[in-house]
């Protein structure tokens, strides 16, 4: 499953990560750099398996570890609604 951001959220790269701006709400949303990585790479198409292996290879985390951490990005991105996951075709 990749995601895509919602219609009304903006995303701006950070010198420490990523900045997304709920327009509905006027709110902010800070990620660190690592956030910013793996959500980066879901926007461009990963999949969370790839997503976690990027996340693995580049912040020299253990596989498992990098897997929850993208469930629980992609968990909490989709609960806030700030992404959705893209329809499959």
């Amino acid at each position: 499953m990749s995601l895509r951001l919602r219609r009304d959220i903006t995303a701006r790269d950070t010198g420490t990560g990523m900045v997304l701006l709920d327009e509905r709400k006027g709110r902010y949303w800070q990620l660190n750099a690592t956030g910013a990585l793996v959500l980066r790479a879901l926007l461009g198409g990963a999949t969370p398996e790839e997503a976690a292996g990027r996340l693995a290879a580049d912040r020299q985390v253990a596989p498992e570890q990098a897997a929850a951490d993208v469930g629980a990005l992609i968990e909490r991105l989709t609960s806030v609604r700030l992404a959705e996951p893209l329809p499959r075709t």
